[in-house]
């Protein structure tokens, strides 16, 4: 995989979710304007979710597959529930969502379109759009609160599933975010109250094009939902600005569903006084990779992206960070004229705990003084994962799973290089505290094994077996990732004159 093909679908499982995201940001410019309805960036962050009595115990709310697979908690957030159990049935509904938009709202042209052209379809909008990368110097910082998540602490067990449950994930969106997919989820996906069919229409159709009710249903309940989004967003202007973010919305529900997104939304913010947006995707791919091959791919691949490792409470991830230019057809510019815009973005890359799933989050934007803002919120979605497993995994190891070593503090990595098959491990030489990397083999969700007490002077005790993993160097405490301070600690003695040979290689890098 090159950087050419990097948002190619071939190549990258990632890439439908990645151009979803990417279409998002483009609504976003194309749209909204200074009469859209904004909520005070304290929606972002006012809220404390460890505070919150359901924040530890997301498994324990009535949600899919007898409920809502995403619901707004008060003073919590929207709680969001995927599996890889319920992929929904894939029965299409934009079409039917579209038309019932354009009647709700009295027909007429929609920005970029025809009036009576027949079919309102995505790509009578240049829809979707696909990214591309930017120049890494217009790559934003890895934030602080990014950061942050690249300091050691115990990951929490699954919760137990019933076999045949998959894999689930349960997090936290927080608020301030506008959902524009269905609270139930595409068809197929949860149990809807249908109507029962009347005698004629048994089969569960509804008697005139053979559709089933149950998608008659998600069709209704998501033209229900985008109306509202249309009317919280542009409650304080004429009825043309909700029919056209409604409609072209409603062209993209089938495109969401193929990409394997799960929570497409978008982000309307007073920032001192200013507009500002930003866009949210979380998707799930399969991607049989342990999370160091992945971050290793992520890293050859995207040079001009910035990757580190993570231990989030729901295991290991990826994080990256990167430029990206959007396009905006002019179709949808106010102006006619097509343009590019330059975007900031983040993506997480969590692997589930059957060992083929991946859970991809990112949130992106075009406001790079509110950066900080954003990614302290992305951080928090990212605490807030919450895994649920029946036990079975979606790829057979190599080898039995080992009793995981006490969890070590993540780091970020150098890019690997190809070692010679016969070549020892050996460690960094870095200033900083030695730790190992897990290998490929290691399960974050076992129990940490107890040492055994010693009952023997160390000199007649059996040397005890090397520990698996890669050996690396944690970096000091004053160490500054970010290259601001500018300094270097100083070492008296003869190790001063060794760390000055070195100067010229960074002490500590992350992927990329």
């Amino acid at each position: 995989m090159t950087q050419d093909v990097q948002f190619s679908a071939e190549a990258n499982p990632f890439a439908a979710a990645e151009q979803v995201s990417a279409t998002l940001g483009t609504l976003t410019d194309a749209l909204f304007d200074e009469h859209t309805s904004r909520h005070p960036a304290a929606a972002l962050s006012t809220p404390k979710p460890a505070e919150h009595p359901a924040a530890e115990a997301l498994f324990g709310l009535p949600l899919a597959p007898n409920g809502p697979v995403h619901e707004a908690l008060d003073r919590l957030g929207t709680v969001l529930t995927a599996g890889t159990a319920r992929p929904g049935s894939g029965a299409r509904v934009a079409d039917r969502v579209t038309t019932a938009l354009h009647h709700r709202y009295g027909g007429g042209a929609v920005r970029g379109a025809i009036a009576d052209r027949g079919t309102t379809s995505a790509a009578l909008f240049q829809l979707p759009v696909t990214g591309e990368f930017a120049d890494a110097k217009l790559r934003p910082p890895f934030a602080p609160a990014l950061a942050a998540l690249a300091a050691g602490q115990q990951t929490r067990q699954p919760v137990e599933l019933a076999t045949g449950a998959g894999a689930e994930v349960r997090l936290v969106v927080p608020p301030g975010f506008h959902p524009l997919t269905s609270p139930g989820g595409p068809a197929g996906v949860t149990a809807r109250a249908v109507p029962a069919a009347p005698a004629d229409t048994a089969d569960g159709t509804d008697g005139t094009d053979g559709t089933d009710r149950a998608t008659l249903a998600a069709a209704a309940e998501l033209t229900g939902h985008l109306a509202e989004v249309a009317e919280e967003l542009f409650g304080a202007t004429g009825p043309e600005p909700r029919r056209d973010f409604a409609v072209i919305t409603a062209t993209l529900t089938d495109l969401f569903h193929d990409a394997g997104v799960r929570y497409a939304g978008v982000c309307a913010l007073e920032v001192d006084g200013r507009a500002s947006e930003a866009t949210l995707v979380v998707s799930l791919a399969r991607h049989p990779l342990p999370i160091t091959e992945l971050a290793t791919e992520l890293a050859t691949v995207r040079r001009h992206a910035e990757v580190w490792t993570v231990l989030l409470p729901a295991g290991p991830a990826a994080v990256l960070v990167e430029g990206r230019t959007v396009p905006v057809p002019g179709a949808l510019a106010a102006d006619g004229q097509r343009r590019w815009v330059v975007t900031s973005a983040v993506q997480a890359f969590v692997p589930l705990p059957d060992r083929g799933t991946v859970l991809c989050a990112q949130l992106s934007t075009a406001r790079p003084e509110d950066w900080e803002l954003y990614t302290e919120a992305f951080a928090e979605l990212l605490k807030s994962i919450q895994f649920g497993w029946d036990g079975e995994s979606l790829r057979t190891p190599a080898a039995p799973a080992p009793e995981a070593p006490p969890v070590a503090p993540p780091v970020p990595v150098p890019p690997p290089a190809a070692p010679a098959a016969d070549q020892e491990e050996k460690p960094v030489h870095l200033r900083g505290t030695p730790v190992r990397i897990p290998p490929a083999d290691f399960n974050p969700f076992a129990p940490v094994a107890e040492e055994p007490a010693a009952t023997a002077p160390a000199s007649d005790a059996a040397a005890p077996a090397p520990r698996k993993g890669t050996p690396v160097m944690i970096p000091p405490p004053d160490f500054d990732p970010f290259g601001i301070s500018g300094t270097t600690p100083t070492t008296d003695g003869p190790e001063a004159e060794a760390d000055t040979a070195d100067d010229a290689a960074p002490e500590h890098r992350p992927f990329g």
